[in-house]
């Protein structure tokens, strides 16, 4: 079978194109030729004095199916290389170059027949379709995959916006959530104050009442009182005033100066303070017109007190009571007042002891005494030790309050203590524990002691003018 090669293009370059065979020759010539060209037998260099051929004509004779040794083939040297085979050339009248090559039968068959070599280009002709097909399809569901993951990505954008979104109003419903505590505790706590306000003014109204049933039995005595306006401020509303008092009485003295002569309970209304406030009047003692501020008869009240008790006051009128470190204090800023202190021990004997200047600083200044000018029948034990000093409770810090189980004007401890602890028989023996000392009502000139306990004691004030039997 013959085999023609086109004409050489670069001939003078010595370079030989692939051969284009016809279809029936491929197989057999594809693998001999793989073989003769591993074992360089095919030598395709122009011989000297050869005319350059522009296209070579290979013939290859395909001798039938025999034994290697029964082919007649030489083994020729060629730069040191072997090859095995024969082959010839000859320049034809065409100037074509024909070349006859005789080739060694291989061991195996790999195209037994062209008609076999026909059905494995058209079988592997139609795997490399269906392989394309494979590919085309492949590319279609990578492209479809690649849609789809778009389309994910673009709903995994989504949903993550949506979760921002959400996470933001999460943010600020609990933000919301917040404020809406805050503002109902504000209104819970406003409730609770309204509700105390609102006892605080029934308590007030019902405090005023009393009062003004108690002013009307002062004669004489005028008063306007400013009620609560629904539109006032609540505390202003606990406070109402009082635009005028005429003609009531600051004292008992005024009391005594309207003419009444009998020691009982009315009603003043100091100038400094503005408010009726109920007192006890003695108007028999040396002239009477004495307004009492304190009184032990039985020990019925404990005197062991805080600061807000000795500054609003205690205990009952009618037994034992301290009139109150404000209201001694309006009534003794509002003229000048005197002190009287009446006494009686458990043998039924008095004694009393007179001060003709005598008042009360305010809260601030710790309810400060000033007192001085003594007269009376017993040595002074009050104006010497306690003048200049300041108000003190158990509840204050001062510790001889805290001996003492009672408030008064302290010094180092005292000589005087009519606020003590009320003891029964005169001499005592302090009961309680912790730092002991002398505790019981005490005024230590008299019984020389600080262990004998008074059995009566009171304290008024009037006006240092004060004239008996007088009218206005």
């Amino acid at each position: 079978m013959v085999c023609n090669w086109g004409r050489a293009s670069r001939a003078s370059h010595g370079e030989a194109h692939p051969p284009v065979c016809h279809p029936c020759c491929l197989c057999q010539i594809r693998d001999r030729l793989t073989r003769l060209a591993a074992m360089s037998l095919l030598s395709l260099t122009n011989p000297p004095g050869w005319s350059v051929c522009s296209t070579v004509y290979i013939l290859i004779l395909l001798l039938p199916e025999a034994k290697a040794d029964d082919l007649n083939a030489t083994t020729t040297s060629n730069g040191g290389g072997s090859q095995c085979g024969e082959y010839t050339n000859q320049l034809m009248e065409d100037g074509m170059c024909r070349l006859v090559a005789t080739l060694p039968q291989l061991d195996e068959r790999r195209c037994p027949d062209m008609f076999r070599c026909s059905d494995e280009v058209s079988y592997w002709l139609h795997e490399n379709e269906e392989r394309k097909r494979q590919i085309v399809a492949l590319k279609e569901t990578i492209s479809e995959l690649q849609e789809e993951l778009r389309n994910h990505r673009h709903r995994i954008k989504v949903l993550e916006l949506q979760s921002e979104e959400r996470a933001h109003l999460n943010t600020s419903l609990e933000q919301r959530f917040h404020e809406l505590e805050l503002h109902y505790a504000e209104a819970t706590t406003l409730l609770h104050l309204q509700g105390s306000l609102i006892l605080d003014l029934q308590n007030q109204l019902h405090n005023l009442t009393l009062l003004m049933d108690k002013v009307k039995r002062s004669p004489g005595c005028l008063i306007n009182i400013v009620h609560p306006n629904p539109i006032m401020d609540a505390q202003e509303a606990l406070h109402p005033e009082i635009l005028h008092a005429r003609n009531c009485p600051i004292d008992c003295a005024s009391i005594y100066y309207n003419g009444v002569r009998r020691s009982g309970f009315y009603s003043v209304v100091p100038s400094m303070a503005g408010m009726p406030l109920e007192v006890y009047c003695d108007m028999e003692t040396d002239g009477g017109g004495w307004t009492m501020i304190q009184r032990r008869v039985d020990g019925s009240v404990s005197f062991d007190r805080s600061w807000r008790d000795y500054k609003d006051g205690f205990g009952d009128l009618h037994s034992e009571f301290w009139l109150g470190n404000d209201h001694i204090h309006d009534m003794t800023t509002q003229g000048r007042y005197s002190l009287r202190i009446d006494m009686e021990d458990w043998s039924n004997k008095h004694k009393h002891a007179t001060y003709q200047s005598f008042s009360v600083e305010d809260e601030e200044h710790l309810y400060r005494l000033h007192v001085s000018g003594f007269s009376g029948t017993v040595q002074d034990s009050f104006s010497w030790y306690h003048d200049k000093q300041a108000f003190s409770t158990p509840d204050s810090g001062n510790i001889c309050a805290e001996i003492s189980h009672g408030g008064w004007w302290y010094n180092q401890c005292f000589y005087a203590n009519l606020n003590g602890v009320y003891y029964r028989g005169g001499h005592y023996t302090p009961k309680t524990r912790g730092p002991l000392g002398p505790d019981g009502i005490v005024w230590h000139s008299w019984k020389d002691s600080d262990y004998y306990s008074l059995r009566k004691v009171a304290m008024m004030i009037r006006p240092r003018n004060f004239r008996s039997r007088l009218s206005p």
